[in-house]
């Protein structure tokens, strides 16, 4: 059953294109789940940055198929840019494979995202304004258009053109100015043609490469705690990124998956608005995010960022049944006198152990913190455990007494070959 799942264990951003990358080594198919172009993945080769959003992180390597499943929503604009780009620095996208089943992403889409963000004044989500949310919502409406459209050039034309006119009415009811219903439909139908080679039938295609032995990786975008249901509602993504998301939203059922790696940061980070106990608002906080470059690699906001939060860690190993940590960023720790982490809440005063099923809970805990010795060494050309401090063992050592799975890759900086395998 060689079918491994890459799920983010905290609020995403946790360098999950890194791990990716390094598994795809070892795998046939890499295969994008869920989300939309709202997400960002990173990979450094040798100083080259690629910053993918669609295409999955295994276009990389020559060996890899690449697909785009049926749970996630896909903006031709952005998936065309991102294939050109990749092909004009060498990378081949003529592998790549798009499901038939995954869900379109139109421009009145990010019309009524930027409508419904707007209306929300104060009380904002903190969407990326990419037309994600409402194109999922057109999918649970069954009014959605899908990637296997295309194929008939003029019947695709006309449902984009009756799709956009409807559409069309309802943002104008809502004061949004209208969409040019011509252009929409002429640069669709070219898109369209364009994305024909590339559709597939890949739940078909993934259990036919199980059936012969290929190796899978299944890689999520955005991460447990922004889950549509498990996360931190109502500030969480329009999908499911938790290893049960990987099952619908490729076709392959849960006893095909026999690994489940979580991918965590040393230190915790979110974006936007939404609770985050273990937040620093402080020097230390400041620290981690000039050191860590905590910036949106699609957005380009500011991350906040705060202590590792092993409460929200035991809770990822849970949802997902996560089998491995890989932790990436502990050199963005180096310079640290202490390190801190989160082992426990308190409610009101009280010790509480297990992490909470509502929002405003939360937002009203107080982090109990485990204080270690920082190692202040520079980790980043480390590439064996018994090279490592005595005091960055110790801090691995306690995150994985605390949630109760080994870590097995300790990320030490950007590039592809920063990192080292961890054995306790």
């Amino acid at each position: 059953m060689p079918v491994t799942v890459v799920v983010g264990a905290q609020w995403g951003d946790e360098g999950k294109a890194k791990i990716i990358d390094l598994l795809s080594k070892e795998h046939t198919f890499v295969v994008r789940y869920q989300g939309g172009h709202n997400a960002g993945h990173t990979v450094v080769v040798e100083g080259e940055r690629y910053a993918l959003q669609l295409v999955p992180s295994g276009v990389l390597y020559d060996h890899v198929v690449p697909m785009i499943a049926n749970g996630v929503v896909v903006d031709l604009p952005t998936l065309f840019d991102e294939i050109d780009t990749l092909e004009r620095r060498g990378i081949s996208c003529d592998r790549l494979q798009v499901s038939s089943r995954a869900h379109l992403v139109f421009p009145w889409h990010q019309a009524h995202d930027a409508i419904a963000e707007a209306m929300r004044g104060d009380d904002k989500i903190g969407t990326t304004l990419k037309g994600i949310g409402p194109s999922y919502a057109d999918k649970a409406r069954r009014v959605g258009v899908r990637v296997g459209e295309v194929v008939d050039v003029d019947r695709f034309a006309d449902t984009v053109r009756a799709r956009a006119i409807a559409e069309n009415r309802l943002i104008e009811q809502a004061g949004g100015d209208p969409l040019d219903v011509d252009e929409i439909v002429t640069r669709f139908t070219d898109y369209g043609r364009r994305l024909q080679p590339y559709v597939s039938d890949t739940v078909t295609v993934l259990h036919e490469a199980v059936d012969r032995g290929a190796h899978v990786l299944l890689e999520g975008a955005q991460a447990t705690f922004l889950d549509l249901d498990h996360g931190t509602y109502p500030f969480v993504t329009s999908s499911n990124p938790t290893a049960g998301g990987a099952c619908a939203g490729t076709g392959l059922g849960p006893r095909l998956i026999d690994r489940v790696v979580g991918i965590t940061k040393a230190y915790t980070t979110r974006v936007g608005a939404g609770p985050f106990p273990a937040e620093l608002l402080d020097a230390d906080g400041d620290a981690l995010i000039d050191v860590g470059k905590e910036f949106g690699t699609v957005t380009g906001r500011r991350r906040r960022a705060g202590w590792l939060d092993c409460v929200m860690l035991r809770h990822a190993v849970r949802l997902n049944s996560l089998t491995e940590l890989a932790l990436t960023k502990l050199d963005v720790l180096d310079g640290f006198e202490t390190v801190k982490v989160c082992t426990g809440y308190r409610l009101d005063g009280v010790p509480i152990d297990r992490y909470p099923d509502r929002s405003d809970i939360l937002a009203r805990v107080e982090p109990v913190y485990e204080t270690l010795p920082g190692w202040q060494t520079d980790l980043s050309r480390i590439r064996e455990p018994g090279e490592l401090p005595v005091q960055a063992k110790d801090f691995l050592a306690l995150i994985e007494a605390q949630v109760g799975v080994p870590v097995n890759v300790v990320g030490v900086g950007a590039e592809r070959d920063d990192f080292l395998l961890w054995t306790a």
